[in-house]
């Protein structure tokens, strides 16, 4: 499986704000997922219902830019820009890297977040 392909895909999947749908069409079913405020998950359903309640409480999208992706092997880097205002007033902007590890089969078997700010 190409990689660089799959990193390339799901990325624009998650630029178009779709990010519940490149958990499901990406991940393997156990994949896990950690992130720089100490929160994990153990598997894909785990991340599907973590990002299912994160996009239900975006109110508005300002902006989400992809900056550039890196792959080597089975590992990839993504560089993202997120902008969002909440439903509860809130605003959220985040400059990660997401680091991903993949199978030969072309899904996510680790997702880890870094802040990039």
């Amino acid at each position: 499986m190409n990689i660089k392909d799959q990193a390339t895909k799901m990325d624009s999947i998650v630029a178009q704000g779709a990010i519940v749908d490149a958990v499901k069409q990406f991940f393997a079913d156990n994949a896990t997922t950690s992130d720089y405020n100490g929160l994990a998950t153990a598997n894909k359903q785990e991340m599907v219902q973590k990002m299912e309640g994160f996009a239900g409480a975006i109110a508005n999208v300002n902006g989400i830019t992809h900056h550039n992706t890196i792959v080597d092997g089975n590992l990839s880097a993504s560089e993202f820009t997120f902008d969002f205002n909440m439903k509860d007033d809130s605003k959220i902007y985040w400059h990660e890297i997401i680091r991903r590890n993949w199978n030969d089969k072309g899904e996510v078997i680790r997702e880890e977040y870094f802040n990039a700010q």
